[in-house]
């Protein structure tokens, strides 16, 4: 064999050891880490607490990297404290209605959806009308969660949150007055008592207003009717026309000139009067 042979020959063979020494570190190399990962999860089947820390720890990293991706913290369960609901979901006769209140009080239709549900299960154990109930919100707050009148009724039925406060000791206080769920639960109830002391729906109603001293309720009851009317024409599935909303009595008082003659005005304190507890 030539000198230049050998060389070659030479090359070859340390490239082919070369190779072989490569391959046998990886391949033990593989079956180190095989093995880590193995004994690393028998460790943490047989240590569950050490399984747990780990978890923890991986969901924090997880977490902070997101909030500095998105800038704000993620709360899943946001959902769960939002009062809304598929109109789509609601059976016909409901869904008529949510539709229908959402285009005439420029409110969104799935929280009036969670609303008109609500009020159909109370009013099935109340034996009020669900279409009552929903007149009741539309004529005191326009449907608005967080309406306040110049005396202190708050919410979507308006109750004076002070004078009824022992009514929301059992949802936490009287800051759930806002909510929404929680102010028609306590508005239905504050309403059966005032038709139960009135003897009637009509005397109910001007307990309700709070103008069971005056000699009328300024047109109260009235307008709670004719929007309980329309209510049920819709649930029935007539043609109901959408008029433009009326001034909230409770929530946008209209200041009378010096010179009108003066119309009878609602209760100062509206449900201040009633001692029903």
């Amino acid at each position: 064999m030539t000198a230049s042979g050998q060389v070659a020959q030479a090359v070859r063979t340390f490239a082919s050891d070369v190779a072989q020494g490569f391959f046998d570190i990886t391949h033990n190399g593989f079956a180190l880490v095989g093995v880590a990962v193995m004994l690393a999860l028998a460790t943490l089947v047989a240590r569950p607490d050490l399984r747990q820390v780990g978890e923890a720890q991986l969901m924090s990293w997880l977490q902070e990297r997101q909030i500095a991706a998105l800038g704000m913290v993620p709360e899943l369960d946001a959902i769960d404290r939002a009062t809304a609901a598929n109109p789509k979901d609601l059976p016909k006769q409901q869904a008529a209605i949510a539709y229908w209140l959402s285009k005439k009080y420029r409110v969104a239709p799935e929280p009036l959806s969670a609303l008109v549900a609500e009020a159909y299960e109370i009013g099935g154990r109340s034996k009020l009308d669900p279409t009552l109930i929903l007149a009741v919100m539309a004529v005191e707050s326009g449907f608005n969660p967080f309406a306040q009148s110049p005396v202190g009724a708050q919410g979507l039925m308006q109750v004076m949150t002070g004078v009824h406060s022992d009514k929301y000791e059992i949802f936490g206080g009287k800051l759930a007055a806002f909510d929404p769920v929680t102010n028609l639960r306590v508005g239905v109830k504050v309403l059966e008592e005032c038709i139960q002391r009135a003897g009637s729906l009509q005397g109910g109603l001007k307990f309700y207003v709070g103008a069971a001293q005056l000699p009328d309720d300024g047109g109260y009851a009235e307008k709670v009717m004719a929007e309980h009317a329309r209510l049920r024409d819709v649930a029935a599935g007539r043609a109901v026309p959408i008029a433009p909303p009326a001034v909230l009595r409770t929530v946008v008082p209209v200041p009378v000139k010096e010179e009108a003659p003066a119309t009878p005005a609602p209760a100062p304190d509206k449900l201040a009067s009633l001692s029903v507890s």
